[in-house]
C-alpha cells in the first residue's frame, strides 16, 4: 500500500513538472510573439505613419495617454496623431522588458523612445522617454495593444 502511495505522489510530481515545463516554454513562445509584434510595429510607424500603425495596432477600445489625457478608442487615437502638428516625424523604440501572463492572454512590455518631428515653426523638435505598452491577444491570435 505504502508503495502504491508513493508511486501515485512520485507520478503526480512528475506530471506537475511536466505542466510547469509546458507553461514555461508557452509563456517564452508569447514573449518572443510580443516583441516581434512591437517590431513590425516600429516598422509600419517607420514606413506608413504614426496614425496608421496605431490604428492598425490598437485593439477597438484601446487607450493612449497623450498630455495627461486620456483618448480611448482607435478611431479617436489615429485621429489625435493625425491633428498633431509636426511633419517629419520619427518615432523609434525598443522593448526593454517582457513579459506575459501564464494565460498567455495579456502581456506587456517597457523600455525607451526617441521622437524627433519639425514642429509648425520649422524648428526640430526631438525628446525621449519611457514607454509601457500593455498587450492583448485576439481572438485570431495576434497581438493587439490596450494601453500605450
Amino acid at each position: 500500500m505504502i508503495y502504491r502511495l508513493l508511486f501515485i505522489f512520485v507520478a503526480g510530481l512528475a506530471m506537475i513538472s511536466c505542466n510547469t515545463e509546458d507553461s514555461k516554454n508557452s509563456v517564452e513562445k508569447y514573449k518572443v510573439e510580443i516583441l516581434r509584434t512591437e517590431s513590425r510595429f516600429a516598422e509600419m510607424v517607420a514606413k506608413e505613419g504614426m496614425a496608421e500603425a496605431f490604428e492598425y495596432y490598437a485593439t477597438e477600445d484601446a487607450i493612449i495617454m497623450r498630455e495627461g489625457k486620456m483618448i480611448k478608442g482607435k478611431e479617436k487615437i489615429k485621429a489625435y496623431i493625425e491633428n498633431e502638428p509636426f511633419t517629419n516625424i520619427k518615432l523609434k523604440w525598443v522593448p526593454d522588458f517582457v513579459d506575459v501572463a501564464q494565460s498567455g492572454d495579456l502581456g506587456y512590455t517597457y523600455g525607451q523612445f526617441f521622437f524627433s518631428a519639425i514642429d509648425s515653426t520649422g524648428e526640430v523638435v526631438s525628446f525621449k522617454g519611457s514607454y509601457h505598452t500593455i498587450w492583448k491577444k485576439q481572438p485570431d491570435g495576434t497581438w493587439r495593444f490596450v494601453w500605450d
